[in-house]
């Protein structure tokens, strides 16, 4: 780490690590102590037209987003051309995956913040943190297509796989190499740092409810529902009905 810094120590180093001890202490403290508070607190009374149709392109574009991230953070550029992909086919295969993931994120969040900011109803459930994150959020995704379509489609292109990406995996294994982000373009430094802010927001906000999908519907019985004709009770003594006290069996 020679010729790094101060400051390039605590934005590169020191702020990620606390920004991802918050998103786990945070998430271990609100699941023992708010557990009735973790869900995405659904509007969906409030309000079901705009929801039906924003909440899954977001979300299905969100998870193609996810899914890119992986593949081009995580996995190792040596790893993709070790199985016979060229760095070419990956480039536009990232490059047109992640415009179609970009759209869908684009039209899921026009309809759900149009329908959260004009919707009094839906506006009124918002809390200030879920605002803050909501706002970060946006930055996070206006930052994202703007590396995926301006420059990795219409631009010339940058091969963050070889800066980004191992600052990042170096940070899991103890030893980030500041010079690989501090020397990346000045968008996905404001990306990275984006993206640590919403993990130090997650635990507090909403967006916990990411963590709660129903996986075990998946094995879940089946609900059997019978139809069965309706038979008049049998009252003792009688063949009608009659008066009789609570609780006595005549």
């Amino acid at each position: 780490m020679s010729n790094v810094t101060g400051w390039q120590l605590l934005w590169w180093v020191i702020l990620p690590y606390l920004a991802l001890a918050t998103f786990v202490i945070g998430h271990i403290w609100r699941y023992r102590y708010d557990q009735f508070g973790w869900t995405s607190r659904s509007t969906e009374l409030q309000e079901k037209g705009w929801l039906k149709w924003g909440s899954p392109i977001f979300h299905y574009g969100t998870f193609a987003a996810i899914g890119g991230h992986v593949l081009g953070i995580l996995i190792p550029e040596a790893w993709t051309r070790a199985i016979g992909i060229p760095e070419n086919v990956y480039h536009w295969f990232s490059a047109i995956a992640g415009t179609a993931a970009a759209i869908g994120i684009i039209i899921g969040v026009a309809i759900l913040a149009g329908r959260r900011m004009l919707i009094p109803r839906v506006r009124a459930t918002t809390s200030p943190v879920d605002w803050l994150a909501l706002i970060v959020l946006a930055v996070v995704i206006v930052l994202g297509i703007m590396e995926t379509i301006g420059t990795g489609l219409l631009g010339g292109g940058y091969n963050y796989r070889l800066s980004v990406s191992r600052w990042f995996r170096g940070l899991f294994a103890a030893s980030p190499d500041i010079h690989d982000i501090a020397h990346a373009p000045l968008l996905y430094q404001i990306h990275a740092t984006a993206a640590w802010a919403v993990l130090a927001i997650w635990p507090f906000s909403r967006l916990v409810h990411a963590w709660s999908y129903p996986v075990w519907y998946l094995w879940r019985p089946y609900i059997v529902y019978r139809r069965r004709a309706a038979l008049r009770p049998n009252e003792p003594g009688t063949s009608g009905r009659r008066w009789r006290k609570i609780g006595s069996p005549y």
